[in-house]
């Protein structure tokens, strides 16, 4: 019987192609989104991915929206990729707490919310994967970022201690920290900035969706059962550690 996938934010961007890319590899796969219907509908009628619109920054909708997908697809669900994530970016002595707080609260407090929700069906089944969707700023910081990265670098923490305590359950917690991706969001950025961020890019350009649903597939993956509480960067050799 094929695995369950929960991809949160998972219809668009990077979300988007991990969703695609963990169905093309035999999964059930359910995306979640929050507000943008329009999108989700649209993603639904190119993939046949089954979407399911929940606030991850509210443990209840993620318990209620947990159990549908649960329903919907005839078991527990056995990968967790925490993706979805906001920005509003702004200088610290100007930053309002509304923009601290919704940050945090979608970003990092969503991972608390879904891994708190869906972590008894893995023990149970002695089997799990959470994959954890930081950033390069989580390790490198970023001027007018200090909301996001807090969120990101928080997420690092708990995915070493999530890892530890679920290691002895047949569950591996890791993360990535993508770099600058090539997605909507990046490509708002105004282009003489992006092409200063691209310039420091060894590689010479912004990564792809795709590379980062590689990444998660092979964190997903058997092949990976022995690697736990790790990060991995993919990045371009813009920040090496």
């Amino acid at each position: 019987m094929s695995r369950i996938a929960l991809i949160t934010g998972g219809t668009r961007g990077i979300g988007e192609a991990i969703s695609i890319a963990f169905r093309e590899a035999g999964y059930k796969v359910a995306a979640n989104y929050s507000t943008n219907h329009a999108a989700a509908k649209e993603f639904h009628k190119k993939t046949g991915i089954a979407v399911y619109s929940w606030d991850v920054a509210n443990f209840a909708e993620c318990v209620t929206g947990s159990a549908e997908v649960e329903k919907d697809l005839g078991g527990h669900i056995e990968i967790l990729v925490n993706n979805a994530g906001i920005t509003r970016d702004g200088m610290m002595h100007k930053m309002e707490p509304e923009a601290w707080s919704a940050v945090i609260r979608t970003n990092l407090d969503s991972c608390f919310n879904m891994s708190r929700t869906v972590l008894s069906g893995m023990r149970d089944g002695k089997f799990g994967r959470i994959i954890n969707i930081s950033s390069i700023n989580a390790l490198a910081g970023q001027i007018g970022q200090t909301n996001y990265s807090a969120a990101k670098a928080g997420i690092l923490g708990f995915t070493k201690a999530l890892a530890r305590e679920c290691a002895a359950k047949g569950i591996t917690v890791n993360a990535i920290a993508p770099g600058y991706i090539d997605t909507e969001m990046v490509r708002a950025v105004p282009e003489k900035r992006l092409n200063e961020i691209i310039a420091q890019i060894p590689v010479g350009r912004l990564g792809k969706p795709e590379e980062i649903a590689h990444a998660a597939l092979f964190l997903a993956s058997m092949d990976a059962a022995f690697i736990t509480g790790e990060t991995l960067s993919v990045n371009g050799g813009q920040h090496m550690e």
